[in-house]
């Protein structure tokens, strides 16, 4: 008998993994697949706190999103960067952007 417990949602679980206020803007900022250091992102993403990056990054990390390369220099310099299961969600980054933009130009339209 095959075991009754609760399937999981696909849309529940990828809002779990991309959910939040900082992620989609995190892997915005990594979608040209140059690797960056973090107070690059902490600059690119306005409003971030450093405490908030150094979470949302860890999360990230531990989903698998990302990479996190630590060197071993005098500062230590560490680097972030999409990693192949990252990478196949920048369509939905793509699309997310092009439906924002034209959500967007709808509100300029309709306050006219």
């Amino acid at each position: 008998m095959k075991n009754k417990s609760k399937e999981i949602c696909p849309v529940r679980h990828s809002l779990d993994i991309l959910g939040g206020k900082w992620k989609l803007p995190i892997l915005y900022a990594l979608r040209k697949g140059t690797p960056k250091r973090f107070k690059e992102l902490e600059r690119e993403i306005e409003g971030i706190t450093p405490t908030m990056l150094t979470t949302q990054l860890r999360d990230l990390e531990k989903q698998n999103i990302i990479k996190r390369e630590a060197f071993a220099t005098i500062p230590p310099t560490v680097e972030y960067t999409l990693t192949e299961q990252g990478k196949t969600i920048q369509p939905l980054i793509y699309e997310i952007k092009k439906w924002g933009l034209y959500h967007l130009r709808e509100i300029q339209k309709s306050s006219v």
